[in-house]
């Protein structure tokens, strides 16, 4: 775990970030690692000085098994308000399944390299409590905000979450950075021409920091990086 800002820590995983907010009236994790994470998302928040049960929100980026794996589980804590697009819902909920990706040649052994490091078994299906779209915001306490911004291409209802007075944004997979550290349009999206327009979308807004669901975030201009490594259009 690191402190990315004041307030938000970093619970990194070998395959997909969660992200926790640390606010007075109590914690928002984003996203919640492959099945199995909950343990070590519970002691971050313990060493953070806080119980599970302080935690208020679940906000999940997409219903990729990196970042809902452990929802059910972490839903089950307390008073806990699960929110996705509603896009994305009826897969989180168990419903219908996701769309599969459109996988460019170099990124099919990729994929197999990534589900051998993977959990065995899938996630369990978790409620959504609210269902996000485009512009909503979501009230943090202490008077910080996160802005629901809708990125479809990763899967159709990819949110990312700007919180504009911190200038924080927290990207899902709709961008990723490389092990080198190079900013790059996330992988397996199901549609990749709306996910490179998604990356340009977020690389107009006033951020200094970008959090990844893959690769570490970006402290310091993060816009202006963002803004150079956006695909053409």
């Amino acid at each position: 775990m690191s402190e990315v800002v004041p307030g938000l820590h970093m619970v990194g995983f070998p395959v997909g970030h969660a992200y926790l907010w640390c606010g007075p009236d109590g914690l928002t994790l984003i996203d919640s690692g492959v099945p199995g994470s909950a343990g070590a998302i519970a002691a971050a928040v313990e060493r953070l000085g806080y119980r599970r049960s302080d935690l208020r929100r679940l906000l999940l980026t997409h219903f990729h098994e990196d970042h809902v794996g452990s929802a059910a589980e972490i839903a089950a804590w307390g008073d806990v308000t699960v929110c996705a697009h509603a896009a994305d819902a009826p897969v989180i909920r168990g419903e219908v399944a996701g769309p599969v990706p459109r996988l460019a040649g170099w990124e099919e052994e990729l994929m197999r390299q990534v589900k051998a490091g993977m959990p065995s078994r899938p996630p369990e299906p978790v409620r959504v409590d609210h269902e996000l779209g485009d512009g909503d915001r979501i009230d943090l306490g202490g008077g910080v905000e996160a802005v629901v911004v809708a990125v479809p291409g990763h899967t159709p209802g990819s949110v990312a979450f700007h919180l504009p007075g911190q200038r924080v944004l927290l990207t899902g997979d709709a961008i990723a950075r490389s092990p080198a550290g190079d900013v790059m349009l996330g992988t397996f999206n199901v549609d990749p021409v709306m996910a490179a327009a998604s990356f340009r979308l977020q690389a107009q807004l006033d951020v200094d920091v970008a959090c990844f669901g893959h690769g570490e975030p970006l402290i310091g201009n993060a816009g202006a990086q963002l803004r150079a490594a956006a695909p053409a259009g």
